[in-house]
């Protein structure tokens, strides 16, 4: 009885559980490729929004440009196993998704250190304005294909690797909000005046959460092209920035547990509303919007689901029921 008070033990057994029953139900056919692709959204979503929280719903800093970082891991990603899948196979995935992470950190890094001097809309500003460059940037470059694109990409991506890299993501930044770096940044977000005058660097922590965030888009865009063939700069536009702002939001500014549901949640009710083609937008717009209404700090708040929660629920509805 002393392991289910564990929470580590319940959460290791219960991460354990969800990659067995999903790898049950793809070899026993229960989850088609239609399905399957949902999930691999799903995933690469969490990738997105648990590391674009970590920018601004726990350090504070408006980001708009994490379509960009996605979009340098999905390019570096499909160039490198385009060229090296016939000699080293998955190798040159693992390989190429190590590169894509590299190379948006240290895009991000290089961008991040001047950038992050700025503050609010003006930050909102810059790095929307970084994100359309790369776009730009990859439209014009022959080793991308122009506008066009590159296609035929090696597919590597299995549930395996997908679970890997969505759980590292998740375990990498919740263990990083709680460790000193991650204090210092929410220390940011509450008082960044009053944070630096208690010593805390707060250009090297906004640096820092800002190439975490960017490592991890990098990984999602390596996922991406990965799985799905083809990439195209349009892919990355400012509208996937967008959507990506739109699942933090909705799970909650400085929530992890949020962002997780709120990824889960858009993409099923995208799914669901694939029958009404004609209308599909603007059912979703209105769901959301009816959402926020109602819940305006988001599905979680800055809440985490945990054993302690559940246990205060339940603690709550006895006393309502007495």
């Amino acid at each position: 009885m002393k392991w289910f008070k564990n929470s580590a033990f319940v959460k290791s057994v219960s991460i354990i559980l969800i990659f067995l029953i999903v790898q049950l139900f793809l070899l026993t056919g229960v989850l088609s490729d239609f399905y399957f692709t949902t999930l691999v959204t799903i995933c690469i979503n969490i990738i997105l929004a648990v590391s674009l929280n970590l920018i601004t719903g726990f350090t504070g800093q408006f980001s708009l440009g994490h379509a960009g970082f996605m979009s340098i891991g999905a390019y570096t990603c499909a160039i490198f196993t385009l060229n090296m899948s016939e000699s080293l196979g998955v190798g040159a995935f693992l390989i190429g998704t190590v590169l894509a992470a590299l190379a948006a950190g240290v895009i991000g890094f290089l961008v991040g250190l001047p950038t992050l001097r700025l503050r609010g809309d003006y930050l909102a500003i810059a790095t929307l304005g970084l994100s359309e460059i790369i776009r730009i940037v990859f439209v014009n470059l022959e080793i991308t294909n122009g506008a066009a694109g590159l296609s035929g990409i090696p597919r590597n991506v299995n549930w395996f690797w997908l679970f890997l890299f969505t759980m590292g993501t998740v375990v990498l930044i919740t263990n990083f909000l709680k460790s000193t770096h991650g204090r210092s940044c929410i220390s940011i977000r509450e008082d960044e005046i009053a944070a630096d005058s208690m010593g805390v660097n707060t250009t090297k922590y906004k640096v820092m959460a800002f190439v975490i965030g960017a490592v991890c888009a990098g990984i999602a865009g390596a996922l991406y092209s990965s799985f799905f063939y083809v990439i195209k700069p349009e892919y990355f536009g400012f509208l996937k920035s967008i959507d990506i702002l739109v699942i933090v939001v909705l799970g909650g500014l400085g929530s992890i547990s949020g962002s997780i549901l709120a990824a889960i949640l858009l993409a099923l009710i995208s799914t669901l509303l694939q029958s009404f083609a004609d209308i599909r937008m603007v059912l979703y717009a209105l769901m959301l919007v009816i959402i926020m209404i109602f819940r305006p700090q988001g599905l979680m708040g800055s809440k985490e689901v945990s054993l302690q929660l559940f246990s205060k629920i339940g603690q709550s509805f006895k006393k309502k029921r007495v």
